[in-house]
């Protein structure tokens, strides 16, 4: 057989060759394929990314950030008070809010008739003063304003009256615990500036439970949610707010784990959330062992 003949039968096996080659790779991908398929890790890892999907997607239909709450509190954080909020002091004078912040400020918008979580935030308030080492009126000052313009400045005295009752230092809170009402105006000014948001229901409001705290230049500089303060976070909210530091609310941790009921105007566990916080937490943790754990090591037995 000449060199021409050989070539032309070389040529002529190639095209089968090349044939055979991608039949047995890809009869060997396939099989590869139904391993991985077959495999737990695989299994498992698949379930887990379609049920963060779905935990995902379900969080951005009950769970909108992109959208101010009707009820509740949107922080405002490095933010100044206007200067042209006027409010009614305990000797009936108007005067403006700004005027009276020379020092750490507590600020809470309460309505003082309120049948919910006013009084007991209040009561929280006045126990947290009474338990702290810094001096109201010295250290600190706190401003209980009324978001109802129709009530009067009386009420908001005989309240007060009902609060220093609760307290041992009744002189010293006194001095630094001061109630206002204002007009109809400046209380939209006063609460859109600090995010306090509120609805009429009836004759009453929905409303949720927050202080927010206020450098002496006028700074928003923290937020305490709720009706129940630590004295160290009281105490650390004024000692950065009298050097102007401004940082996030710690209770936005309990913010995720409770939503306000404004129909029964208080806080709830929201089981939906946390509980499918802690499915998700357990799968991937059970996945990364999976894939992580080594290896058992085959021993051969001898018969």
């Amino acid at each position: 057989m000449n060199r021409s003949q050989r070539n032309r039968l070389t040529q002529k096996e190639k095209p089968d060759i090349q044939a055979n080659f991608r039949i047995k790779m890809s009869e060997a991908f396939a099989k590869d394929i139904r391993k991985i398929i077959g495999n737990k890790s695989f299994f498992l890892f698949s379930l887990l990314i379609f049920a963060f999907g779905i935990f995902s997607s379900g969080q951005k239909v009950f769970d909108d950030k992109t959208k101010d709450p009707e009820i509740g509190i949107v922080e405002h954080l490095d933010e100044f008070l206007p200067t042209d909020i006027y409010v009614i002091d305990e000797n009936n004078q108007r005067i403006l809010l700004t005027d009276l912040i020379d020092k750490p400020t507590i600020i809470n918008w309460v309505y003082f008739r309120c049948p919910g979580i006013c009084s007991p935030l209040m009561e929280g308030l006045a126990k947290v003063m009474d338990a702290s080492d810094l001096v109201a009126g010295i250290d600190y000052q706190v401003l209980t304003i009324s978001f109802d313009p129709s009530e009067t400045i009386d009420l908001g005295i005989r309240k007060k009256t009902n609060y220093l009752n609760l307290v041992d230092k009744k002189e010293q809170i006194s001095k630094g615990w001061h109630f206002f009402v204002s007009d109809s105006a400046s209380i939209v000014k006063g609460t859109n500036a600090v995010g306090f948001k509120y609805k009429r229901t009836g004759q009453d409001f929905a409303h949720a439970a927050s202080v927010t705290v206020v450098s002496p230049k006028g700074k928003i500089t923290r937020y305490l949610n709720g009706i129940y303060f630590l004295p160290f976070d009281f105490k650390m909210a004024i000692i950065e707010s009298s050097k102007g530091m401004s940082a996030p609310t710690i209770n936005k941790i309990m913010q995720y784990c409770f939503s306000y009921d404004p129909v029964g105007q208080a806080y709830v566990l929201n089981v939906t959330k946390i509980s499918g916080t802690l499915i998700l937490f357990v799968a991937v943790l059970f996945f990364m062992v999976l894939i992580f754990k080594p290896k058992r090591k085959k021993t051969n037995k001898h018969i």
